[in-house]
This record gives structure tokens, sequence and C-alpha cells, in this order.
């Protein structure tokens, strides 16, 4: 089950183009264990749909992935815990709190952006527009200080660089920890603040929100509110990015979503599939489990590979072709737990910000592409992709005429 031909997934190689490696794990090697993970890995997308969705795989793997950069968060719960505190916080997600309350909010965050170079002719989007964009956007519907905006920025950089520690660097790793306690020194008065003087915001909303006598505790509130800054600002940042260098390199499908915008989703679902933000989430089963490849003991740690899974030709056709007009994903039900990719897990653990992630691309995107009519990728520019645990382009750089 250890395949010394295939390249360490930690390897230069990988990390350059992980794709046709992907490739060969899901055919030859579909179960295979890591030594400097200490890790199973599965690629194929039936085995994950399985450890997305059956209740034997378990999320306890985040005690230690998570928890020392977080704190406890609902990822880590399960039964009625789990059941009552997404039922705590899902609402401000959805429906007419995400419409009413956080669209102007989202919108205004990406006018600003755009703002900041529509006059300009040329802008590199990943680090002015993609990357700044949802942490922006999260920290405003929160309600926190707009001048503290940098700090987010740099905290958010911090833990995605921990999670995405995989050759546990120990500088990294310090780096981490050190933005746990001084995200937990800003926000915990903050949330005291709010319970004694609640406002329309995000913050207050979960101070304020109770079910069955139960009430998020602070820690609760600030654990919840580094993941949204980890998760929420990662995945949407990536995806912004990925979207626009995907239609760039298919001028025909971009000049389809510019005449008709409705195909947005369509876009956003297909950049998911194809390219999706996170290349891979962790499981750790509760029991011997068999997958296709052999057995996973219990409490192992099981690597997930959503960027192999997606990709996977059992489940799609033309699986390494961008199509927005695929037969075989339903845009419909895209950002759903009913979706048919992986790239916000399935099951109980489905991603609870899916719809705040679908207001933001729509929202970003429309306004881009109102603002450069004729976008294109600036001259002799050639885009790639980085990142191993997270994947994104490095840079966006593209040209346009400046509209009125």
């Amino acid at each position: 089950m250890t395949a010394l031909d295939v390249p360490d997934i930690l390897s230069p190689e990988f990390a350059a183009d992980p794709y046709p490696l992907y490739r060969s794990m899901r055919d030859e090697h579909p179960l295979l264990w890591h030594e400097g993970m200490q890790s199973w890995i599965i690629s194929r997308y039936a085995d994950l749909e399985r450890a997305f969705k059956e209740p034997v795989f378990t999320t306890d793997n985040y005690d230690w992935q998570l928890e020392p950069v977080h704190g406890r968060t609902i990822l880590q719960m399960s039964g009625r815990e789990h059941a009552v505190r997404r039922a705590l916080v899902a609402p401000a997600f959805r429906g007419n709190t995400l419409q009413e309350t956080f669209m102007p909010v989202i919108e205004r965050n990406a006018r600003q952006l755009v703002d900041t170079f529509r006059a300009r002719g040329s802008v590199d989007l990943v680090p002015e527009f993609a990357q700044r964009f949802p942490v922006n956007v999260i920290a405003d519907m929160l309600g926190l200080d707009q001048a503290d905006h940098e700090r987010f920025q740099g905290w958010y950089t911090s833990v995605i660089a921990f999670l995405g520690n995989l050759s546990q660097d120990p500088g990294v790793a310090a780096a981490g920890l050190r933005t746990r306690d001084e995200f937990a020194a800003y926000m915990l008065p903050l949330i005291a603040e709010r319970r004694a003087n609640p406002g329309d915001d995000l913050l207050s909303t979960l101070c304020r929100a109770e079910i069955d006598g139960t009430r998020m505790s602070d820690e609760d509130i600030k654990a919840f509110c580094s993941l949204l800054l980890a998760a929420g600002g990662e995945t949407t940042d990536k995806a912004i990015a990925s979207l626009f260098k995907n239609l760039l390199e298919h001028p025909d499908q971009l000049a389809a979503v510019r005449a008709d915008r409705s195909l947005i989703p369509r876009a956003f679902a297909e950049t998911l599939r194809y390219s999706p933000p996170v290349h891979m989430i962790m499981r750790q089963p509760a029991e011997d489990v068999e997958l296709t490849g052999g057995v996973v003991p219990a409490g192992s740690t099981l690597t997930c590979l959503i960027g192999a899974a997606n990709r996977d030709d059992r489940r799609y056709a033309h699986p390494d072709r961008f199509d927005i007009f695929r037969e075989d994903l339903t845009a419909r039900t895209a950002f759903s737990a009913a979706a048919d990719h992986l790239s916000f897990a399935l099951g109980r653990h489905f991603c609870v910000g899916a719809l705040l992630a679908v207001a933001e691309v729509e929202v970003g995107t429309n306004q881009l592409l109102d603002a450069m009519p004729d976008l294109a990728f600036a001259p002799g520019f050639a885009p790639t992709e980085r990142g191993v645990f997270t994947r994104g382009p490095v840079a966006l750089p593209v040209t346009f005429t400046p509209t009125a």
C-alpha cells in the first residue's frame, strides 16, 4: 500500500502540478500510507464521498490539527452538540439575514476595492482584490473596526500557513500560536462589549443566539470567528482568483458569462470542481474501515484529496477539461449538502458558509466584469498556481480599458 514510485505529496514536483500525480494515485494507488505525514491518503471520488458522509469517519483529527490555533470549533463536534452549535450559527449565513443584512456589506466592499483600480487599466487581481475582499467582508459582517483590516489580513495569512504546515516548520507553527493569542486578546473584550451592547452585526447575532436554552460561550464565539476568518477567507480568496484564471484561459466561456451573468454560479461550481481552493481535508475513522485498496485502521489519520477526487474519470466525463456547461455537475445544488462535487465537503460537516461564498463570488464577479469590459492577461503573463493544502493562482495581472 506504500507506493514508492509516486512522488511525495510534499515534494516540489507535486507542488508544481499535482494533477498528473493525482491521476496516478487514483488509478494505481487509491490508498497510500505517507510516512512523513503519518497519514493514509485516498483520492477516488467514491471513497471521499464515504469519508465525508458516513458517521464512522470522525473529525477527531481536528483536536490536534485545528484546536491549537482556533480553539474548539463546530468542526470537532458531533451528535446533538454539533447540531445545536450549527443551528446557532447557520441562520446568519442564509435567507433574509444574508440577503438583507449582509448583502449590502458584500456589495460595498467589492465596490470599494474595485474603485481603487477601475480607472487604472491594470490590476493584479490576487493581492488587490481576491485576497482582501472576503477578509474585509467578514470583518465588516462581524462589526469590527475597518481600521484593523490590515491586522485581520496578517492574522488570516498566519492561520492559513499554520493549517497548511504539512512539513511541520517550527517557525510557521510558532507564528500560528502567536496569532491565536493575539486574536483572543482582540476578540474576547469585543464579545463582552457586544453582549452588553448588542447591535445588528454578526458578532452581536452570535452573542444573542439561543436554542433550547443553549447559548454560545465567549470561547465558542471567538473560536468560530477565528474559523470563519480562515475558512471563509481562504476559500473565497482562491475561488475568485481561480474562477477568473479559468475564464481567461477559456475566452469563449468568459464571453458567455459576460453576456449572461446567470452563468456565474455555473462558472463557480465548475471552478470548485476543476481547481478547488482546498485540496485536502482530514478525517479519523472510529473503527477499521475498508476502502478501495485496503483497510484504514481505527484512530489513524485519513487525508482526503479533494483535488484528486474532483477530477476522477469514474465520476466525471473529461474531468481535466474546464467546462461551465458540463452536464455531470449541477449548479442548482452545487452549494448545498446535495452537491455533486466535494469542495465544500458533504454530510453533516458541509460548509456552513457556502451560501456566503456564493454571494461574495457572484457580487465580486459581476462588479469586476462591469469594471473591466475587455480584461485580458497582462502581455507575456502565464499563470501559475501554488499550494498543496490549499491552492490557487500566485498572481493574476490583467489589463483592461477603464470605464467611465
